[in-house]
């Protein structure tokens, strides 16, 4: 068991320990190949029932499945090499205190009871906000740790849609903004058409106004400025980081979200809008996994192409929202 990482308060609590790679990704400012550093192995009783993603089906659901149901043993030391760089950066640098009003309310308004991609999701929520604080200092951590409150992709909502008033009555307006756009953005990542059209559009991208979309939890229509479409977008290259495989990145290219951060950075860098820190190194030619147990599913699986399983993901990112009723369509507005 990792160190805990825990936020102690003297009315309602978060209990959030970092694992190693999270710590390793706080401190270096970045995502990570560890192969070589650490074992991957199958866990035995995993039960995606419990996470956000039970809802999957037939062969995404699959493909899901040999994605979480990874436990990582770390060799002793790498991990007292990680423990150690993240001590001192701590030392040097504490992560900020979490806001006692959000604390509360989360705790007592919402349900964050299912587990995320690895370990709770309130472990994913704490992270996501102290990477923030540490690497996009500029603004506020708060919306990493709310990023998930409205929806996530697969239609888990920790918070029911009348209780909205109460929660941007706990934020400023730049916050509430980014809290409300962050879960409709990453469907529109998903749904490709956003990304495509500002890849097309590199050469007039000062002239980008605003972005409207649908707000995931109750489909309400809302409008971001491109200023702040820019910084929402860089909230999300941040989200990715957590993610990403504990190691052996070429076995697993084909993931969708690996391939979405690839292209958001990609975008970023050509927008000369990368305002995150987020270190970061795409896999190339693939190689033999190191230290991973695969199984057979699993192995047939890193045989799919990419175009495949982003195909995969996407339909099911369509088939949330027409449940949700949310309306995935969206409109850049560019000055006349």
């Amino acid at each position: 068991m990792n160190k805990n990482t825990n936020i102690n308060t003297g009315c309602a609590e978060l209990s959030a320990p970092l694992n190693l790679q999270r710590k390793a990704a706080i401190t270096r400012g970045g995502a990570f190949d560890h192969a070589g550093r650490v074992q991957v192995n199958r866990m035995a009783d995993f039960d995606m029932g419990r996470t956000i993603f039970g809802g999957l089906e037939g062969i995404a659901r699959k493909i899901m499945d040999e994605k979480l149901a990874k436990e990582s043993v770390w060799d002793r030391a790498a991990a007292a090499d990680i423990e150690a760089a993240y001590a001192e950066a701590d030392l040097a640098q504490p992560a900020p205190a979490i806001d006692q009003r959000l604390i509360d309310f989360m705790v007592s308004e919402c349900d964050f009871s299912m587990e995320h991609a690895d370990g709770t999701f309130l472990e994913h929520l704490v992270f996501c906000h102290h990477y923030a604080a540490r690497h996009y200092p500029g603004h506020s951590p708060n919306v990493a740790l709310l990023h998930s409150i409205l929806g996530t992709a697969t239609n888990t909502f920790a918070m029911d849609a009348s209780k909205l008033p109460q929660l941007k009555a706990l934020l400023t307006d730049f916050e509430a903004i980014h809290v409300e756009t962050f879960p409709s953005i990453l469907r529109l990542l998903y749904n490709d058409g956003l990304l495509n059209e500002l890849e097309q559009n590199l050469h007039r991208l000062g002239e980008l106004k605003a972005l409207r979309l649908h707000r995931v939890i109750d489909n309400e229509p809302l409008t971001i400025d491109a200023d702040n479409l820019w910084i929402n977008l860089n909230y999300h290259l941040m989200h990715f980081v957590d993610f990403m495989p504990a190691a052996n990145w070429s076995t697993h290219r084909a993931d969708p979200l690996l391939q979405m951060f690839e292209r958001l950075s990609a975008l970023l860098n050509r927008a000369g809008q990368r305002q995150a820190h987020v270190e970061i190194v795409f896999p190339g030619t693939k190689t033999a996994p190191v230290g991973e147990n695969r199984s057979l599913f699993g192995r047939i699986s890193d045989g799919l192409p990419p175009a495949v399983k982003l195909t995969l993901a996407r339909k099911a990112i369509r088939k949330y929202s027409g449940l949700a009723g949310h309306d995935l369509s969206y409109q850049l507005e560019w000055k006349d």
